[in-house]
């Protein structure tokens, strides 16, 4: 497996594969909202029935996670989970056949930037939500001792969870991509392939954690404390 495809500009210097399968992901998410949803019927069509089941997905486990409040962060929790899914399938695409002068193409999630830029999305989005349902109170509920040092810890959780959300994500997708470009270096006919079908269950299971985690987040941030 070879390494990113780099390009300087100035003196930035960021890893165009990334960024070019990023658009293509996100491309494809919106192209398929749009085609879901241009021509809304009562009698749906079977790409409108897909977009509702999964919306009820959505729905419902946002009502069983967060609460009665959960439905309105379903904007959010969709798009990260629809982008996700498909950035970390991309990975199995056979990028190999498109050459570039250093580098190759490679899932978006393959770059711990791209997973580190939605996991600050996500702590920027829940540290919001909490500050607007609890004011003041959802940093601190007062200044005793004990309500001082629950808040230093509130505060380190606040960024270690970012972080284990990036490299999670990034580190599955990694090492799942350097694995199949491994076996298809050893033998690349029939041997890659029950690899390849495990790595698609976990590019859809790590779509799951990191939006069921964000659910959490979301959850803790916003519910009342008794």
């Amino acid at each position: 497996m070879e390494g990113h495809y780099l390009v300087t500009i100035g003196n930035i210097t960021f890893n165009a594969d990334t960024v070019i399968t990023m658009w293509l992901a996100m491309g494809f998410v919106l192209l398929l909202s749009f085609a879901a949803t241009r021509n809304l019927s009562i009698i749906p069509s079977k790409l409108q029935a897909f977009a509702e089941g999964v919306m009820n997905f959505f729905w419902n486990l946002a009502d069983t996670m967060i609460g009665k409040e959960g439905r309105k962060h379903i904007p959010l929790l969709a798009s990260l989970f629809l982008f996700i899914i498909t950035a970390n399938l991309m990975g199995q695409i056979p990028w190999k056949l498109y050459h570039l002068k250093n580098g190759e193409l490679a899932s978006p999630t393959n770059d711990i930037n791209m997973t580190a830029a939605m996991a600050v999305i996500v702590l920027i989005y829940y540290v919001a939500a909490g500050i607007s349902k609890k004011k003041f109170k959802f940093f601190i509920h007062g200044f005793s001792f004990v309500d001082i040092i629950l808040f230093l810890v509130e505060i380190l959780e606040m960024i270690t969870r970012p972080l284990t959300l990036a490299l999670r994500l990034f580190g599955n997708i990694l090492a799942g991509e350097i694995l199949i470009s491994a076996i298809i270096g050893i033998c690349a006919w029939g041997l890659p392939l029950p690899f390849m079908f495990f790595e698609i269950l976990v590019a859809c299971v790590q779509a799951l954690v990191f939006m069921m985690l964000t659910m959490v987040y979301i959850s803790s941030a916003i519910k009342e404390e008794h």
